[in-house]
């Protein structure tokens, strides 16, 4: 019950937090209404930098969602050329959080890192389609212990100006293993083959490193 209540925090929220809780320490001494508005503030920041648990299938015939949020768009699309997938069509599942939810990043099956490329850009609202292409991101090529290679895709979003990627070429990952997070509402893109079948559809919510959103064929 104390995990629900009071959930981990990833390092990135640690330093800000305690900014924030810096700040509101002297707002109170400006003013008791807008110290106690600060305080609600501090929690809301506490939570969207929560970091659970989660606990995956471990089964790579699946792949499970990068993100927490709602699926806001599927696709069949060529992959990042950025990354060299450019040459096949994948088919696209785009996981929009929004402020509310858990901003952790995991993988969605156990893989190797190939390449990691990031690109600036803009902040347009990651819910819409050019996001893909026009707004700040990091791309991820990952290949499975089978062979079969993946895009993961971290696109910022309307407010969110940092995305963090705290994993390097020539890593392993466990699948739902987290790669990284992005700050204050965003979008993960997740590519792969149509050797995979699509269990998800748009407007569904899904739970990063459990919620299954394909099968290998």
């Amino acid at each position: 019950m104390l995990e629900i209540i009071f959930p981990q925090i990833h390092k990135e929220g640690i330093k800000i937090l305690t900014i924030t809780l810096i700040v509101n320490f002297f707002i109170f001494f400006l003013s008791n209404t807008l110290g106690f508005v600060g305080i609600i503030l501090n929690i809301w920041v506490y939570y969207f930098f929560r970091d659970p648990d989660r606990v995956p299938i471990n089964d790579n015939s699946y792949l499970v969602s990068p993100a927490d949020g709602k699926i806001s768009m599927i696709t069949q699309c060529k992959g990042p050329k950025e990354v060299g997938l450019d040459s096949k069509e994948f088919i696209r599942v785009s996981v929009f959080m929004n402020v509310f939810n858990c901003h952790v990043n995991r993988v969605p099956l156990e893989c190797s890192v190939q390449e990691i490329f990031y690109k600036p850009g803009k902040f347009i609202n990651a819910s819409l389609d050019k996001a893909s292409e026009h707004n700040e991101r990091n791309i991820l090529k990952v290949k499975s212990l089978s062979g079969d290679e993946f895009g993961i895709v971290q696109i910022a979003g309307l407010v969110a100006r940092r995305i963090i990627c705290e994993t390097e070429p020539g890593n392993r990952l466990g699948q739902g293993e987290r790669f990284g997070i992005i700050r204050f509402g965003s979008r993960v893109d997740l590519y792969f083959d149509s050797s995979y079948q699509l269990l998800a559809k748009v407007g569904q919510s899904v739970v990063a490193g459990e919620s299954l959103l394909a099968k290998k064929k």
